[in-house]
């Protein structure tokens, strides 16, 4: 869970009939203006963990995406191996040791406004998880998707723990969904006439 620290985003709501379509045309136009700035490498982080209801939507979109193959495209945190408050700073130094000018996408659960609840958030910049339950972490991402799971500001432990699964599920299924369907048009984007995005054999 976090609190971001991003300037420019937008919010989709996941109930319109529109969510994918708006999902997809955004995170395009958030990566493909990144990989233009020289980047040479994607990495999505999709943090959380699966012992809390409403923290488990990075590990679940992780744990959707673990066959996409692509080369110079990487994910990190699942089901199976989550990346939360415990390993997130080793994540984050064996990241930047091991690719060549990343382009960081940080995917995390977020409480908010009750009447946000159930908005997907992209935004350019970096988010600070754990900070809306009093964790100190570094900031990650040059840019994020969050998913609006719950409202904030009492309890918020408890707030988590009992969030609906189908809301959290929903959210999963149509951010990776997107991720891959906009990996796929990087890939066959002449635009991008590099390593990134091209798919593996």
């Amino acid at each position: 869970m976090l609190f971001k620290t991003a300037t420019r985003q937008q919010y989709i709501n996941i109930e319109s009939p529109f969510a994918f379509k708006d999902f997809t045309e955004m995170l395009y136009r958030l990566i493909s203006n990144g990989l233009k700035d020289g980047y040479k490498s994607l990495v999505f982080i999709c943090i959380g963990t699966d012992r809390s209801t409403g923290d488990s939507l990075g590990p679940l979109i992780g744990y959707k995406m673990t066959n996409v193959k692509y080369k110079n495209v990487n994910i990190f945190g699942s089901l199976e191996n989550p990346v939360h408050a415990k390993n997130l700073d080793d994540t984050l130094k064996m990241v930047n040791l091991n690719y060549e000018k990343p382009f960081i996408v940080a995917i995390d659960a977020c409480l908010g406004k009750t009447d946000h609840v159930g908005y997907i958030n992209l935004g350019e910049g970096s988010i600070r998880p754990g900070s809306g339950v009093n964790k100190n972490l570094a900031p990650v991402g040059d840019a994020y998707i969050t998913g609006i799971v719950n409202f904030g500001g009492f309890m918020d432990f408890l707030v988590l723990q009992n969030t609906r699964l189908s809301l959290v599920m929903k959210m999963a299924d149509t951010i990776s969904a997107g991720i891959r369907y906009v990996l796929w048009k990087l890939a066959n984007c002449q635009e991008f006439n590099m390593e990134i995005c091209k798919m593996e054999i």
